[in-house]
């Protein structure tokens, strides 16, 4: 039998996440925010070209998913993006913390974001290593 390793457990709270460069956003006048995915794909590429669709494939978000999506810029960990929400939206946006782990859940299931290394786990592996 194998000796299976232990994955480093992550705190949500402390992680950074970051939309993948792929991506564009685009906000409007009232502070909702678009993201412009690419259309890549073969058939993707062939439906752009002989069937005039567009380059790009538009997801219209609502306030609150804008806000929390121009805060995924690698500045602010998953407790600094919740407090935002919070102060901002207040009891609209509960149940915060649930509601933001499933939302970002989403947005890198779908390819979307990406996470940073924050600065504390920085810290506890060269304390301990």
């Amino acid at each position: 039998m194998g000796r299976r390793t232990k994955r480093p457990v992550s705190n949500l709270l402390e992680m950074i996440p970051l939309l993948r460069p792929h991506l564009d956003t685009v906000e409007d006048d009232e502070g909702k925010v678009t993201l412009l995915l690419p259309r890549t794909s073969w058939l993707e590429r062939q439906s752009i070209r002989y069937l005039k669709q567009p380059a790009w494939i538009k997801v219209h978000l609502d306030e609150l998913g804008s806000s929390v999506v121009s805060h995924c810029n690698g500045q602010y960990t998953v407790a600094e993006i919740a407090s935002n929400i919070k102060r901002k939206f207040g009891a609209e946006a509960e149940p915060l913390h649930p509601r933001l782990s499933k939302y970002l859940e989403v947005l890198e299931a779908n390819g979307w974001l990406t996470w940073l290394q924050s600065e504390a786990d920085d810290g506890e592996a060269s304390a301990g290593g």
